[in-house]
């Protein structure tokens, strides 16, 4: 077995969880919204409603394509395809588990191997907005036009927050490779050192700014449907229409896998290291190969736990808060989070400068 195989197995996997995902994501927000709202939801498809989803999805895929006259065909076309990409290649940039042994040789359990993979991901991730103004500048229609305006706009005012934020906990772990990020928020027995603890106003600011980067409610101005109809995808219409959906959905799947690896340890277990956790099943009289890739479907599995809590938050969020102004938007953008990120990156230059000349 190479490097090669194992990548690719990750990649197989890291497809597979997103694309599950997403159907399990509606069934939850459909029935977490009626359970806030005091409704039903969704219960007669499949047992509980579960089967929801699926009915759904093929009645997008048979639905009527509509494409308008005056539009431009081919990035029409284009633009939702544009919009799904995104999210996979950053995926693939994320950590999911210790590294393996098998027959003696280590396998990295991660796609993509980088040494800048934290840059690699904001990189990618930024790459999604150019759908949406494709599709709003294609469509020939002046609320599309809007939205992806406003989409934009509402892209660089959060991710200038973003970048300034990164820049904080890069100077805290000296380093752009997620997998080293990682295995430096990673305890014994002790309390779980995360990023969070230490860096907890990046750790908010970021949080509050994937709710924009991914047009969450309470920041989904580009689709603002009293004042927009229904913004960049107004035109769209069936499959293509729920490509946009699914490409929503692995967007915030993403950003939730980011803060997690970032600020809440990644894969890390807490109050387990990856050793103790190897020697544990060691004792069981399993070999290291065996014992390492338990270890690492074990730390999966607590990823997709604080995936799944960032996820359940874009839920709760959305049904509990109202949309802002837009000009509420851009004065919390640039008036309160890009100076506090400034603020911090201040802050943590002068506590590492006056750490480092105390340690000499």
């Amino acid at each position: 077995m190479s490097q090669l195989v194992v990548s690719l197995i990750v990649v197989l996997v890291a497809t597979l969880v997103l694309l599950s995902s997403v159907p399990l994501m509606l069934i939850v927000e459909r029935r977490g919204s009626a359970f806030m709202q005091r409704r039903v939801g969704p219960n007669r498809v499949g047992p509980f409603g579960f089967m929801q989803p699926l009915a759904d999805a093929l009645k997008l895929i048979f639905k009527e394509q509509i494409v308008p006259d005056s539009s431009n065909k081919k990035l029409f076309n284009l633009a939702p395809v544009i919009g799904l990409f995104p999210p996979f290649i950053a995926f693939a940039a994320i950590p999911f588990a210790q590294s393996i042994y098998w027959e003696g040789i280590e396998y990295n359990v991660q796609a993509i191997q980088m040494n800048v993979g934290l840059l690699f991901l904001l990189a990618v991730s930024s790459l999604h907005v150019f759908s949406i103004l494709c599709a709003g500048w294609s469509s020939n229609n002046k609320f599309s036009l809007l939205g992806a305006l406003r989409a934009s706009s509402q892209m660089i005012s959060y991710e200038i927050a973003i970048g300034v934020s990164i820049v904080s906990v890069v100077m805290t772990y000296g380093s752009l490779d997620l997998s080293k990020i990682v295995m430096l928020q990673q305890s014994g027995s002790g309390l779980p050192w995360w990023a969070f603890i230490t860096l907890p106003l990046p750790f908010l600011i970021l949080w509050i700014s994937s709710f924009a980067e991914t047009n969450r409610l309470p920041f989904d101005l580009p689709e603002g449907e009293t004042e927009l109809v229904a913004g960049y995808h107004s035109e769209y219409s069936g499959l293509k229409w729920a490509l946009f959906f699914l490409g929503e959905y692995c967007a915030m799947i993403v950003a939730s896998a980011f803060l997690a690896t970032l600020f809440l340890g990644g894969y890390n277990i807490p109050f387990l290291s990856t050793e103790t956790l190897r020697s544990i099943f060691q004792d069981f009289g399993l070999s290291l190969s065996w014992a390492s890739i338990l270890t690492s479907i074990c730390q999966f599995k607590c990823l997709l736990a604080k995936i799944g809590f960032f996820m359940w938050v874009f839920v709760w969020v959305r049904w509990t808060l109202p949309r802002f102004r837009y000009d509420q938007l851009m004065k919390l953008g640039w008036k309160v989070l890009f100076p506090l990120a400034i603020l911090n990156v201040i802050f943590t230059m002068l506590v590492s400068y006056f750490a480092y000349w105390g340690s000499v």
